[in-house]
């Protein structure tokens, strides 16, 4: 099963600019492969074709990478690891808590994390706001929001108080949401962000504390 995977995701990296060695390639294409195996079982994701993952999965995820300044990350919400393992994978010299209220998806992350070596992912079972962030991250990850007010009214206790940032993945730039946003938080800049044969627009909002 492995060679068509591998053959698409190579496809989709030489159509970005990201520079993915060949055991981070395995790695990716392997997470896919564990994905696929675990879905039919604990329903993690909608996408159901393993090539669809790796457009809708992989790619979306890995496409933020450039843009993670520090070292310690947390993905709230993280499901069964979107985009903390892809980012993991590709960013090994960084740390990353994957966080989740679901066992099933925790278990699931553990199980990845071993079987694939990954050695900087720490899944954590926890709802956010229960979560004791201690000294707090250089960036807060979240892809499955269902909007911004709520990511930074919950997770206001994680990123570092004078440099962390929250990192939310959108589709198209989420002006209403933007416009709610509390006074102690504001945009510091919007990415578009091309993701090979992926429809429709994909948006980075980076936003942080004021002052």
């Amino acid at each position: 099963m492995s060679s068509p995977l591998r053959a698409k995701l190579d496809d989709l990296i030489a159509q970005t600019d990201l520079d993915v060695s060949e055991r981070q390639r395995e790695q990716l294409v392997g997470y896919v492969e564990l994905l696929n195996k675990w879905n039919k079982a604990y329903n993690l994701t909608s996408v159901r074709d393993p090539i669809d993952m790796l457009v809708k999965h992989i790619l979306d995820s890995i496409v933020v990478s450039s843009s993670l300044e520090g070292k310690r990350f947390i993905d709230v919400g993280t499901g069964p690891g979107l985009p903390g393992i892809p980012l993991s994978i590709m960013n090994p010299d960084k740390e990353f808590v994957l966080l989740d209220s679901l066992g099933k998806r925790i278990r699931f992350i553990k199980q990845v994390i071993h079987e694939l070596k990954i050695g900087n992912v720490t899944p954590i079972q926890s709802r956010v706001e229960d979560y004791d962030a201690g000294e707090g991250f250089d960036g807060v990850l979240s892809r499955a929001f269902a909007s911004m007010l709520d990511m930074v009214d919950w997770c206001h206790h994680l990123p570092k108080q004078q440099s962390g940032v929250f990192l939310a993945l959108k589709g198209h730039v989420p002006q209403d949401e933007i416009d709610q946003l509390p006074e102690w938080c504001s945009v510091i800049s919007v990415k578009s962000l091309k993701v090979p044969e992926l429809e429709g627009e994909r948006h980075l909002v980076i936003l942080s504390r004021k002052g």
